[in-house]
């Protein structure tokens, strides 16, 4: 054989090798990047976004968009370089994020229910900050469980047995000196307006000797209408504030927003105090790509978010939902909101 063409072949062996390992080896390591941003005011699948049935809603108009954080996983090693490499994208080790005690099942399972927790929160949040009186109020219903078919998720439950229950401990006291197989009676009220009363055989509890009801209950802001949130296969808590602006503006005259592409982040508990998130800075990046001129940042993350500003973006700092209200009704006014 030719020497040149000999010394080219083995020239090329380690160049098919690296090749190769690019295209095949997978690494330890997922990326993190901008997601898609829904608009909270908007629609997605032809459903509302944000769905409110049984009140009237007012008229909204610009944006309050969710932003999200993007993962690739299973990442070969060429993928993991083209993305590293583009600087839209953050390699983070893979078992920070798919720990590895938990399935990746187990993971979106619980991702999923972080955020259906925050769209009760949302809604809780919106409610008492629009004065809303509290309720004890049906969270879960157990199935199978002795109130399966009487009472269902949102009721507010008014008496039991008569006696008037306000909150938890009202409740819980009353229960205490059932016991399995007892009737109890309960008045409730339904989010479609209605009210009722029906009679529940207690079961038994696994931790107590008293009747179980096969209920969850707590303290909660309750209206006589219905609140859903129509986004599927987005996991965790960081939508909660978006959401419940969402519902603000819905449920109250005038745009919150002042027409403007808004965009933002953060947790929410059901008092409405606004929680940091992960991937600020790729959510305001998403955020600016879709449009946004203003960000709304969680307190806490305000330090990160300014270590990679986006041009033409204003990063308005809240701690609540009244401070985030206020700080748009601020900018719809021509004001100077707080900033990080």
């Amino acid at each position: 054989m030719n020497r040149r063409i000999m010394t080219l072949l083995v020239a090329l062996v380690p160049i098919v090798a690296f090749g190769v390992l690019l295209a095949v080896v997978t690494v330890p390591f997922v990326s993190l990047g901008p997601g898609p941003t829904f608009d909270t005011l908007g629609e997605f699948d032809g459903k509302p976004v944000v769905q409110i049935e049984g009140t009237e809603t007012k008229p909204t108009s610009g944006h309050l968009n969710m932003t999200t954080v993007s993962q690739r996983d299973g990442l070969t090693l060429g993928h993991a370089l083209s993305l590293w490499m583009s600087g839209r994208e953050q390699l983070v080790p893979r078992d920070l994020v798919y720990p590895p005690d938990q399935t990746r099942d187990q993971v979106q399972a619980a991702n999923t229910a972080e955020f259906e927790k925050s769209e009760n929160s949302a809604e809780y949040a919106a409610l008492g900050y629009l004065h809303y009186a509290p309720a004890l109020t049906v969270a879960e219903v157990n199935d199978p469980g002795p109130a399966l078919g009487v009472l269902q998720k949102g009721d507010a439950i008014d008496a039991v047995n008569g006696r008037p229950v306000k909150n938890v401990d009202d409740f819980t006291h009353l229960l205490d000196g059932t016991k399995p197989g007892d009737q109890i009676v309960v008045d409730y009220r339904r989010k479609d307006g209605s009210v009722g009363t029906s009679t529940i055989t207690l079961g038994e509890h696994p931790d107590k000797d008293s009747g179980l009801v096969g209920v969850s209950v707590l303290d909660a802001p309750w209206a006589p209408f219905t609140i859903d949130f129509n986004l599927a296969n987005i996991g965790g808590p960081s939508a909660g504030l978006m959401f419940s602006l969402a519902v603000v503006d819905k449920l109250t005259t005038g745009d919150l927003n002042g027409s403007k592409f808004i965009a933002g982040t953060g947790t929410i508990d059901g008092t409405g105090q606004v929680g940091p998130i992960g991937g600020i800075t790729h959510k305001m990046l998403a955020a600016s790509e879709a449009g946004a001129t203003v960000f709304l940042v969680p307190a806490d993350n305000c330090e990160e978010a300014k270590s990679d500003p986006q041009d033409g973006l204003d990063l308005v700092k809240v701690q609540t939902l009244e401070s985030a209200v206020d700080a748009l009704e601020t900018l719809t006014a021509g004001g100077e909101p707080p900033r990080c």
